[in-house]
């Protein structure tokens, strides 16, 4: 498994996990690879060093003035390392994000590619408020943003946007 820093034109960075190499490579030549913050597909992988577990243990870190630890490096915008998910919780953090998926597929209007017009509409009182999905380029998702209106970029696995039969 491959873990890469990503950055996509618009400056958003992510990580991606690919098989390999050549995995990340062909994805992105097909534009599979998005920035899951505006969907720019123009992707490119960042400069990373790579993480090499290496035996014998740090020491541990001592919280300062009464803080959680890594509450210091966290304030100050150091990098903090995470310890690796276990596969029970990756599990559980991908069923809890597909049960945000069909929450929102079930609240909400689908108005596809027409998303930037109606978030308009809504925001400036022509039409009634209501919760829209939709997709808007990277540009129109800007835009929105620039004119104060709200918007969360999620994505939406396919399966869930079709009706069930």
């Amino acid at each position: 498994m491959k873990v890469l820093d990503l950055q996509c034109s618009y400056g958003h960075t992510f990580e991606g996990w690919f098989a390999s190499e050549q995995d990340f490579v062909s994805q992105s030549a097909r534009a599979l690879v998005a920035c899951p913050v505006c969907g720019d597909a123009s992707v490119h992988k960042k400069l990373s060093a790579p993480r090499l577990n290496l035996s014998g243990a740090k020491p541990p870190v001592e919280p300062q003035d009464h803080q959680a630890p890594g509450a210091a490096q966290l304030a100050g915008n150091a990098p903090v390392e995470l310890p690796p998910l276990s596969p029970e919780l990756q599990q559980a953090l991908h069923q809890a994000w597909v049960q945000v998926a069909k929450h929102v597929v079930a609240t909400t209007d689908d108005v596809g590619d027409r998303f930037a017009e109606e978030a308009r509409r809504i925001h400036y009182g022509e039409t009634e408020e209501r919760g829209i999905r939709g997709q808007a380029t990277p540009d129109e998702a800007r835009e929105l943003v620039e004119e104060g209106i709200a918007l969360v970029a999620l994505p939406i696995p396919e399966h869930l946007k079709k009706p069930l039969q």
